[in-house]
């Protein structure tokens, strides 16, 4: 089953596409990228439900900063759950969109059964990041480094020719930074999504760099699993959440060896069968 829907929410046209069968699974970011990301195995076995949030959405009116708070993103979140009718769910947030899913979880906890936390890190600070980008520098092969100088190179291009799509072109030109296979061109990922930059701007630079997942993490006693990507050297590294090291009986982490920032993507037959296997295990 595949099919689309749109809910609106003060104005905003939040679009909607689901697919599969089974237990529905909320994925929280935009309709049009993230379905590209999972393979067709798991919505044999899943609904997901891929929802936008403002951020990927065309704007109702000009937009003042009340209009794109964390808290609203929450708000619209709840709102599409009432409209779907989900009573019994799992949410799930990848990269930034992690912040959402958990901080959904702790304000709207009555019918979220489980939680997925793909591919972030801890927290967005400037500091992390400039943690991240070092531990790119000292660690990353020379190959992958003349690949991301090349690529990079042609950023500063791509945003005076289209300034409004800047988190895009962003996110392809890190292909290096991105990807287990260094060298792969993500754009095709990223056609026909739009992005609103003020939103984007004010989630990422300011609400995430406030939030840190691992304190967020002791408010949460449901299922937790923690995805993270060898490779992934945008929110590296890995032992930023060295932390969560199995004391806290309820949330499971999972590090995928031969994956960047997209293990669903990467290495969809071994996420597939982890991500399922731990849904099951979890309902025993």
């Amino acid at each position: 089953m595949n099919t689309q829907g749109t809910i609106m929410s003060e104005g905003f046209a939040l679009n909607v596409s689901i697919h599969g069968n089974g237990k529905p699974i909320l994925v929280v970011g935009s309709s049009v990228y993230y379905p590209r990301l999972f393979s067709e195995q798991l919505y044999s076995s899943f609904q997901l439900i891929f929802l936008d949030h403002r951020g990927f959405v065309q704007p109702p009116r000009t937009l003042e900063p009340e209009d794109y708070t964390l808290d609203k993103v929450l708000d619209d979140i709840e709102r599409a759950r009432q409209a779907l009718g989900l009573e019994d769910f799992i949410i799930l947030g990848h990269s930034g969109h992690a912040f959402m899913a958990l901080e959904y979880t702790k304000k709207y906890p009555e019918h979220v059964r489980k939680v997925v936390l793909l591919n972030t890190a801890p927290t967005n600070s400037v500091e992390r990041q400039q943690q991240s980008i070092a531990f790119f520098n000292e660690t990353a092969s020379s190959e992958r480094k003349r690949q991301f100088e090349a690529d990079i190179a042609l950023l500063e291009g791509d945003i005076q020719r289209e300034p409004e799509r800047r988190f895009v072109h962003i996110c392809i030109r890190m292909g290096a930074h991105s990807f287990y296979d260094y060298a792969y061109d993500a754009a095709p990922m990223w056609e026909g999504v739009f992005t609103n930059m003020p939103v984007m701007d004010h989630l990422w630079g300011e609400a995430f760099a406030r939030l840190n997942l691992i304190d967020s993490l002791k408010e949460v006693d449901i299922p937790v699993f923690i995805g993270l990507g060898r490779y992934d050297y945008l929110v590296s590294p890995v032992s930023l959440w060295d932390a969560v090291d199995g004391s806290q009986a309820n949330v499971r982490k999972v590090i995928f060896e031969h994956s960047g920032h997209n293990p669903m993507f990467e290495e969809p037959e071994l996420f597939n069968a982890v991500l399922t296997d731990w849904i099951h295990e979890t309902e025993r």
